[in-house]
């Protein structure tokens, strides 16, 4: 329990009012199949793509050429670096650039309390890394070091998978490649690796969308925890060695004007297991104004300020809906 942040421990031992994750009352039953579609980066049907990215905003990726070996040591020095004692986790992260958070999703400040008096606790805890900042460092606690040393590494096949799917988005879409270069920045990429503890009550993650143009999921191989919403029924998304999640996110529903969607999805947590996840985030660059036949033209710096005053003020995220051409902001 010592690893575990204090307001997480504090949380295990008092009554909880968060909905259950086995809660029957729950208004969209959980489907136990996990027919989430397949696709083959080695050979990538544009078609079949298309399709996933339509009716699903997510699919699984095979054959996608990272070492499965570089894919298990992150596992195992993520469980070490999540092993460490909480102060010990605080202080590594002081003067270098990973945002150590915990209890609340990364874009809001840890244990921040809403204007309602209230505490948005989810049973989590993670790094946030920017990748561009790796190189810029190097860390003394020898965990921390290997997982910055594995990124680097991990970070030139994210940023590859990225491209080529979003190039092939871009093409089934009609969009002019040179001018949709900078939707998808490889400077903005970041990873977040997450802990959701062993607990009965409450929930890793409620259920969102990703702000990103494109989410890579590296989920842990035995522990299931991931569902997505499609057609009103929870779906489980099953952990498959050996092969990654990727999902859209509301920049590249924006981008492609609603043809693609930003799939809604929550993360259940086990009463009797840990769960690892590492995700990779990928946005467009500064400055560059997304420009939809559905939105008001807005960069991702807009919506992220708009979706933090939301948090604040609502204790949710808004998103895409705030810039909705005809939506009254």
């Amino acid at each position: 329990m010592d690893s575990y942040p204090p307001i997480l421990r504090h949380q295990n031992n008092q009554p909880q009012n968060l909905t259950n994750p086995n809660n029957t009352t729950d208004p969209n039953p959980i489907q136990d199949s996990d027919p989430v579609p397949t696709i083959d980066l080695k050979y990538l049907n544009h078609k079949n793509l298309d399709e996933a990215c339509k009716e699903w905003g997510l699919f699984r990726l095979v054959n996608h050429g990272i070492p499965l070996t570089l894919m298990e040591q992150l596992q195992d020095v993520t469980i070490q670096v999540f092993s460490l004692s909480f102060e010990s986790k605080q202080e590594a992260c002081n003067e270098c650039p990973i945002t150590y958070f915990w209890g609340t999703p990364a874009l809001t400040p840890s244990g921040k309390a809403l204007s309602n008096g209230t505490q948005n606790i989810n049973w989590v805890e993670g790094f946030d890394v920017p990748l561009s900042k790796l190189e810029q460092f190097q860390h003394q606690v020898p965990s921390l070091e290997s997982i910055r040393l594995l990124l680097l590494d991990y970070a030139t096949h994210l940023s590859r998978i990225a491209t080529t799917l979003f190039e092939a988005m871009a093409k089934s879409l009609d969009l002019n490649l040179k001018e949709t270069k900078s939707y998808l920045a490889e400077n903005t990429g970041i990873v977040r690796v997450y802990r959701y503890p062993r607990t009965d009550v409450g929930w890793g993650m409620e259920v969102h969308t990703d702000s990103s143009v494109l989410s890579i999921l590296n989920q842990d191989d035995h522990v299931s925890g991931l569902q997505v919403l499609k057609d009103d029924q929870w779906l489980t998304v099953k952990p498959i060695s050996n092969t990654l999640i990727i999902n859209l996110g509301d920049m590249m529903q924006a981008i492609s004007s609603d043809t693609y969607k930003s799939v809604s999805h929550r993360v259940k947590v086990e009463k009797d297991i840990e769960r690892i996840s590492i995700c990779y985030f990928v946005f467009p660059g500064d400055g560059v104004m997304i420009e939809s036949s559905k939105y008001k033209p807005f960069t991702y710096n807009d919506f992220r300020e708009q979706v933090q005053q939301d948090i604040k003020a609502l204790g949710h995220k808004v998103g895409l809906g705030r810039f909705h051409l005809n939506q009254d902001s």
